[in-house]
Parts: structure tokens; C-alpha cells; sequence
């Protein structure tokens, strides 16, 4: 399969402070990559890097054959689908679902001038009823639900048929229902054989949605472990990841982790 994102010795350094540390990593288009790691551990900047929105200090990133600082991000950007927190805050509050989906053909935000053809508001509506948002496609953005919010960004991701989808912590403050509904429907899509290479963040190994089946822990910018889920989740390396003893369980392809402290 073909890797779209590599990574080689990559570091990056902000006022001074290390953010990532000599990081080498590669995913390929038929890998599902979880993210886990304490706060600081530098997992949104790797995925803004991935996302062609930052460049490194050091070492070197190549996104879709595409080697950052070399590539137009303009024309790379566009191959890849990101939903964060702060691709959040730039949408409108007032734009409609439909729009707020339908605006990711032209790589914006929020619809001004721009003319779509059918095909693109065909393509909408159907993403739309794929993560079970049709429903709320007249709806204004700003009028819903966290979890309804996070479903949106991912449909938008989703719109363009990216090459790469990147998901920063898609099911951080989402209450239980609303966070099992959402792993369901991205373990559906990441089994899908059309779905793209996946990454995604997250803290919590409770939120690894079936279907995925690599992992990549971080820990203060450094690489602790990489590999498939069943080899790399495990108590000793989640353990180490986070800074303290626990225990990780799994059953029917979810997991579990709870301190383990002895008396």
C-alpha cells in the first residue's frame, strides 16, 4: 500500500520549548492510526504537521508525496480531511449544516460567493445521512450539540474523498451515548476498504474505535511505541506512555485502562 505520510527525525521547537523530538513515523493508505498520549505530549502539532499546517524545525515530512517546504500546501492542503477543535471556531455559527459540509469543495469556512454544482449539494446530502446528520441539514451550526458539532467536522472531512483524514480528538467532551454513537460510526467508515489512511488523536485508549489497527504513543515529544494496536496498547507501554501503573483490558476489539496502584 502506499504511504501518505512519512515522517523522518522530525523535530520541532517553539520559544525555545521542544514540542516533538526526533519523531520518525510513517503511515500507509490501508492503516488506521490511534494517537495516545498525556497532555503536552505533543499530538496536535504532529497531526498540524501531517496537515500541512506547520513546517518542522527539523528532519522531514512528506505528506501524499508531497515533501513540506517544497509543496504548494495550497494544492496539498485540499487532499487531506481535518476536523479539530479549531477548525471548529472558524465556522460560522450561523452557517448551515449543509453549507458547513458543502463549503469543504472550495476549502473554506463559510459560504460567500461561491458556486456549487448539483453534484456537489448531492454529495453533501449524502455524506450528511452517512454520519446521520441529514436531518439536521437546514440547522445552524452554532445551535448544535458537541457531539452533533464533532459528527459535522467529520462529515466536512469526509466530503472531498480526502487521501488522508486526520481527527484531533473528535470524541473529547462528549457524553457517553453521544461518544459511542460517534465510535460506531467512525469504526463503520475506517473498515470501509475505500476509506482513506486515518489518523486520530486521542488520550483516552476507551475511545479507539473498532476497525482501527495501529497505534503511535507519544510521551514529552518522543516516540514510545508504534505498531499494531494489540502489540503497542498494552499495560507496560501505556504505562510508561502516561507516567503510571495501569492495567489495559480489551473485549471484542475495545479497551479499557485503570490504574493499577498497589497497597
Amino acid at each position: 500500500m502506499p504511504v501518505v505520510l512519512q515522517l523522518t527525525d522530525v523535530s520541532l521547537t517553539r520559544s525555545g520549548t521542544t514540542i516533538l523530538d526526533g519523531v520518525s513515523w510513517s503511515v500507509d493508505s490501508a492503516e488506521r492510526w490511534v494517537v495516545l498520549g498525556p497532555n503536552g505530549a505533543g499530538k496536535t502539532t504532529l497531526l498540524q504537521l501531517a496537515a500541512a499546517q506547520l513546517h518542522p524545525t527539523r528532519g522531514t515530512v512528506e505528506v501524499l508525496d508531497s515533501r513540506l517546504g517544497r509543496a504548494d500546501v495550497f494544492e496539498l492542503r485540499p487532499r487531506i480531511g481535518f476536523a479539530s477543535t479549531a477548525m471548529a471556531k472558524r465556522i460560522p455559527a450561523s452557517e448551515t449544516v449543509l453549507d458547513v459540509v458543502l463549503t469543504a469543495a472550495y476549502s473554506v469556512t463559510g459560504r460567500w460567493s461561491e458556486q456549487y454544482e448539483d453534484i456537489d449539494v448531492r454529495r453533501a446530502q449524502r455524506v450528511l445521512a452517512e454520519w446521520r446528520l441529514d436531518h439536521l441539514g437546514d440547522r445552524r451550526f452554532g445551535d448544535l450539540s458537541d457531539g452533533e458539532q464533532k459528527r459535522v467536522q467529520i462529515a466536512r472531512a469526509v466530503m472531498t474523498d480526502p487521501e488522508l483524514l486526520l481527527l484531533d480528538e473528535p470524541a473529547a467532551s462528549l457524553d457517553l451515548g453521544a461518544r459511542e454513537e460517534l465510535l460506531q460510526l467512525l469504526g463503520g467508515y475506517a473498515s470501509a476498504p475505500a476509506a482513506p489512511g486515518m489518523v486520530m488523536v486521542t488520550h483516552h485508549v476507551e475511545e479507539i474505535p473498532v476497525g482501527f489497527t495501529h497505534a503511535l504513543l507519544l510521551r514529552q515529544g518522543a516516540v514510545v511505541a508504534a505498531g499494531p494496536i494489540p502489540e503497542t496498547v498494552t499495560s507496560d507501554r501505556i504505562g510508561e506512555t502516561f507516567g503510571l501503573p495501569v492495567e489495559i483490558t480489551e473485549q471484542d476489539g475495545r479497551y479499557a485502562a485503570r490504574a493499577s496502584y498497589t497497597a
